[in-house]
């Protein structure tokens, strides 16, 4: 396994990441058991959930991750090995504490400590704010369209929220999701200026089909040491090749709901994952042990969030921190994304 610094800390998380948002849903908890001890012993070191999942969302199965990791803390005594990020929700659902914004102090407070019950620790390696509470471009939307009377917390009041829970000692360290340029930038800048805590990652999607981390979002983070956690490396399996040829496998994602999973079923995506299956094949790779190490040797990257509903898949992905890409493969697939710009942002 290969490991990276999160952000400026002096903490080495795994370069694969263990995604975990299917445990509860499509995966049980024995699954989800399974998974975590093979991950561990393969070198993972850097679990990511949110109490938001599993996925899709749903009140029913709200914090069904968290409770199933912090039941496999409770069995194995395996807390101290793990780096745990999670995160918490903005606003949306109604279910969740209202639906309004969630950075504000009081509904802060509630999350992480019902976060923490669930997770069975008393502290989280990196918390994680699930997308802005501001009206900006994520989920795939392209084209900002700005609201004057938009309104959020200030960044300054969610930083000394969580300020607290560090000094508290609940949280080690911060990061963001789901966040543009802009928003990364000004946390870092109102850190810098009130002694605040710094954001250490950003957690976007990030792969073949979706390389638009790398306009303006990669120089941030090379440059002020706030790396990526790529999320969707697999762009929620079309990567794998297994909805190649209109093939639906049964109890795929897509399969069970092909609404929620719908930003990756546009109309270039099914001759860009062909065109690099190509490259695969040629190179004799396996294609998702391709795109995710495409993923990993990123400079701005600092770890790649897997995520696997058998164990098969699991080890499939966890094998391509073993996988050699020449500079003329990399070549072959820039020219691809020359060809089909980010079919799937």
């Amino acid at each position: 396994m290969n490991y990276k610094k999160l952000g400026n800390t002096d903490l080495d998380v795994s370069t694969i990441c263990l995604g975990t948002m299917t445990w509860g849903e499509q995966n049980s908890q024995k699954e989800g058991f399974e998974q975590m001890d093979y991950a561990l012993d393969k070198g993972i070191n850097f679990f990511d959930t949110a109490e938001l999942y599993s996925v899709p969302p749903k009140k029913e199965t709200f914090g069904h991750t968290e409770t199933i990791i912090g039941n496999w803390f409770k069995k194995t005594n395996k807390r101290d090995k793990i780096i745990l990020a999670s995160k918490v929700s903005g606003p949306m659902r109604e279910y969740v504490r209202g639906g309004g914004n969630q950075y504000g102090e009081k509904n802060i407070t509630v999350a992480l400590e019902e976060s923490l019950k669930r997770l069975k620790t008393d502290y989280i390696d990196l918390y994680q704010l699930h997308w802005p509470e501001r009206n900006t471009n994520m989920f795939g939307r392209l084209g900002y369209e700005h609201k004057d009377d938009d309104k959020w917390n200030k960044f300054e009041d969610v930083l000394k929220n969580l300020k607290k829970f560090i000094d508290q000692g609940k949280v080690r360290h911060v990061g963001l999701s789901n966040e543009t340029a802009w928003g990364a930038q000004k946390y870092l800048e109102i850190s810098k200026d009130h002694n605040l805590p710094r954001m250490m990652s950003i957690q976007n999607p990030y792969n073949l089909l979706n390389r638009t981390y790398e306009v303006g979002l990669a120089e941030v983070s090379i440059r002020e040491q706030i790396g990526l956690l790529a999320y969707s490396p697999l762009a929620s399996g079309y990567l794998s090749g297994k909805y190649r040829n209109n093939q639906m496998p049964k109890n795929s994602r897509v399969s069970l709901d092909p609404d929620f999973w719908s930003r990756y079923n546009k109309p270039n995506t099914d001759v860009a994952v062909d065109a690099y299956f190509k490259i695969a094949k040629k190179y004799n790779l396996d294609l998702a042990q391709m795109s995710l190490k495409f993923c990993e040797i990123q400079p701005f990257m600092t770890s790649v969030i897997i995520g696997a509903t058998t164990m098969q898949q699991l080890k499939t992905d966890i094998e391509s921190v073993n996988v050699n890409l020449p500079e003329e493969i990399i070549k072959e697939i820039n020219e691809v994304q020359k060809i089909y710009p980010n079919p799937c942002p």
